[in-house]
C-alpha cells in the first residue's frame, strides 16, 4: 500500500491526549501517572484508508498509460473475463469523470485496501460525535489478533467476519463481482468459526465472538440477504447478551456491543410484528400468537436495568423499549379483550409517550436541533453532528408507532363502548382520546424527519448551506447512513406522510443503496412499498373500521 508516512508509536491512551508517550512495557508510565491502566500500543500491523490516494496513482498511471497508448494507436479493452485481480474502481454506481483504467494488482493487496475502506467508511470514533461511537472496537480487536496471528475460536471468527464485510463492502461500491463471490466465501468461514467459538462456554463469551456477531449482522445488511426484514443473527445477539450478564457493560466497548445488540432485537421485533401484519394487527383482528422465536429470547426488564438513564442515548432506548413491552403484552392475550383491558393498554402508551416527550427535555444543548433556512427558504432541522440526526430519528420514528398505536386502541374502544349501548348499557360513548392530537403529533414527527434530511445526507452544513464536494462523492460516511434506514423505513411504512414527504424518504433510501452500497435500505424501500400498498387496499390507519374488536 501506499506509504503515507510513519504512524505515532505511542499508546492509544497518550496519543489520545496527544502527548509525548515513554513507550515503557508493558505499560507506559505516563498513563499510571494519570491514574489509568496503560491500553497498549499500536500493532505492526496498522490498517490505513488509502483509497484516495490510490486513486490518484491510478489516475496518474491511466495519464501516463494514455499517452503511451495514443503514440502506439493501440488498445487492449477489458472484458468480463479479466475479471480475476482486476477492478475498476468507482464510487457507488457513478463513473467519476475520469474513468480510472482497471489495473492488475494480487488479491492481497485488494483484500487489505477493503480493509482500509471498510474501517474508514464504518468505524466512526465517539471523540468526534459527541461520544456516540459506531463500530469503533472493531479494528483494535481484529489488529490485535492479526499481531498475535491468533486463530482460536473466538479471533477466527472475527478475522473472516472482518474479511468478508470488508470484501462484500468493497465488491458493492465497486461494481466487482469477483470480490462479492470472495466475501460469500469468507461469510461461510466465518459462520463455521462462529459456531465453534459458542460451542464453548470460555470462548462464547469474548469480545471477539460478539463483535464477529455484529459484523455478520452487518454483511448479511450489506449483501441485502435478509429474508425480508428478518435477520439471521437476533438469536445469536440474544444468547451473547445472557451468556455475558452484567460484566459485559463494565468497559466502553462491551457497552457499545451491548447497545447494539438490543437496539437490534428491539428494531426486529416491532419491525416483524409490523411487516407481517400491520399496524393495525393488534386491533382489527385477533390471529394466533406469534411463534416464541419471534419474540425477545431473554427478559427485557433484566436488560433495562443495565441502562443507564443519564446517557442520552441509552435514556432513550429505555423509554422506546417500552413499546415493545405494550406490544408483548398486546400480543400475550390468548383473547380478544374486554373494555377495561383496552383501557389499561391505553393507559400504558399514554404513560409510554409521555416518557418519550420527556427525553427532548433534559437534553444538553449540543444535543438540540438548530433550525436554519435554505437558500430557497425551506426550514431545515440541522445538529453538530450527523449522529445526533440519526438518534433524534429513532426517537421520532418510536414516537410515530406509538401514536398509531394509540389511535387504533382508541378506535377499538369506542367500537366496545357503542356495542355495549347498543345492548342497552350505560357506557359512554365518548372518546377518551383526541384523534386530531395524535395525527398532529405523527404529522409533527414526520415533517421533523424530512427536514433534517439535507443535513442528514451532508447536502447541508450545521447553517444550512449547501455543500458541494470537488469530486462528486457524499460527506457522509457508510456507518452514518446505515443509521438513517431504520426510522426512515418506519415513517414511510406508516402510510401517513404526505406524498412529498414519501418521496424526500425513498430518495434516502435510494441514495443509501446505491451511493453507499448498503442493500438493506432497497429492501426497506420495496417493503414499505408493499405495506403501504396493504394499508391502501385493506384501510389505512386514518380510516380503520369501528367493528376492531368484540367484547
Amino acid at each position: 500500500m501506499v506509504y503515507g508516512g510513519k504512524p505515532s508509536t505511542g499508546c492509544h491512551l497518550c496519543r489520545k491526549r496527544k502527548i509525548k508517550c515513554d513507550e515503557g512495557r508493558p505499560g507506559c508510565r505516563n498513563c499510571g501517572v494519570y491514574g489509568r491502566p496503560c491500553p497498549g500500543y499500536r500493532p505492526d500491523a496498522v490498517f490505513r484508508n488509502e483509497t484516495r490516494k490510490t486513486e490518484r496513482l491510478v489516475r496518474k498511471d491511466a495519464s501516463s498509460s494514455s499517452s503511451d497508448s495514443d503514440s502506439q494507436n493501440t488498445t487492449t479493452p477489458s472484458t468480463p473475463a479479466d475479471h480475476s485481480g482486476v477492478i475498476d474502481i468507482r464510487r457507488g454506481n457513478q463513473t467519476r469523470e475520469h474513468s480510472l483504467t482497471t489495473i492488475q494488482i494480487a488479491d492481497s493487496t485488494w483484500e487489505h485496501r477493503a480493509i482500509c475502506y471498510f474501517f474508514d467508511q464504518y468505524t466512526i470514533s465517539a471523540e468526534f460525535e459527541d461520544g456516540m461511537s459506531h463500530l469503533e472496537y472493531v479494528p483494535n480487536l481484529y489488529a490485535r489478533a492479526v499481531e498475535r496471528n491468533d486463530w482460536k475460536a473466538s479471533s477466527s471468527c472475527l478475522r473472516h467476519a472482518v474479511d468478508a464485510t470488508s470484501l462484500m463492502t468493497f465488491g458493492n461500491i465497486s461494481n466487482a463481482p469477483q470480490f462479492v463471490m470472495k466475501a460469500r466465501q469468507g461469510y461461510g468461514k466465518a459462520l463455521r468459526s462462529l459456531r465453534d467459538a459458542l460451542a464453548e462456554p470460555s470462548t462464547a463469551v469474548q469480545d471477539e465472538t460478539f463483535a464477529a456477531v455484529v459484523l455478520l449482522s452487518l454483511f448479511e445488511d450489506i449483501s441485502g440477504e435478509r429474508n425480508g426484514l428478518y435477520s439471521s443473527h437476533t438469536a445469536g445477539f440474544e444468547f451473547l447478551m445472557k451468556v455475558r450478564g452484567e460484566g459485559q457493560l463494565e468497559s466502553q466497548m462491551g457497552r457499545d456491543m451491548f447497545n447494539f445488540a438490543f437496539t437490534h432485537t428491539v428494531c426486529l421485533f416491532t419491525a416483524h410484528i409490523f411487516q407481517k401484519h400491520g399496524i393495525d394487527f393488534f386491533l382489527l383482528q385477533f390471529v394466533e400468537i406469534l411463534a416464541l422465536g419471534d419474540k425477545p429470547r431473554y427478559d427485557i426488564n433484566w436488560v433495562l436495568s443495565f441502562l443507564d438513564s443519564n446517557d442520552p442515548i441509552e435514556r432513550l432506548m429505555l423509554a422506546a423499549s417500552k413499546i415493545s413491552t405494550l406490544m408483548l403484552a398486546i400480543q400475550s392475550s390468548s383473547k380478544p379483550p374486554d373494555q377495561a383491558t383496552v383501557e389499561s393498554w391505553i393507559s400504558l402508551g399514554r404513560e409510554c409517550d409521555f416518557e418519550l416527550s420527556q427525553w427532548t427535555l433534559h437534553l444538553t444543548e449540543r444535543w438540540l436541533p438548530l433550525v436554519v433556512y435554505s437558500s430557497q427558504g425551506d426550514a431545515l432541522l440541522t445538529y453538530n453532528h450527523i449522529s445526533n440526526t440519526v438518534v433524534w430519528n429513532y426517537y421520532r420514528a418510536a414516537r410515530v408507532m406509538l401514536q398509531q398505536l394509540l389511535l387504533n386502541l382508541n378506535r377499538s374502544l369506542l367500537a366496545i363502548m357503542k356495542k355495549k349501548s347498543k345492548r342497552g348499557g350505560s357506557a359512554s360513548t365518548q372518546s377518551p382520546l383526541s384523534e386530531d392530537s395524535l395525527r398532529a403529533i405523527i404529522q409533527e414527527m414526520t415533517t421533523d424527519v424530512c427536514r433534517s434530511i439535507p443535513f442528514s445526507l451532508g447536502d447541508v452544513d450545521t447553517l444550512g448551506r449547501s455543500i458541494r464536494t470537488t469530486d462528486g462523492n457524499w460527506t457522509i460516511r457508510a456507518g452514518q447512513g446505515y443509521g438513517l434506514l431504520w426510522p426512515m423505513w418506519y415513517i414511510l411504512s406508516s402510510g401517513m406522510p404526505t406524498p412529498e414527504q414519501v418521496s424526500q424518504i425513498r430518495t434516502v433510501l435510494s441514495r443509501v443503496g446505491s451511493k453507499l452500497g448498503i442493500k438493506l435500505a432497497l429492501t426497506l424501500a420495496r417493503e414499505a412499498e408493499r405495506i403501504r400498498g396493504d394499508l391502501s387496499s385493506g384501510g389505512a390507519p386514518e380510516s380503520a373500521p369501528e367493528s376492531g374488536l368484540s367484547s
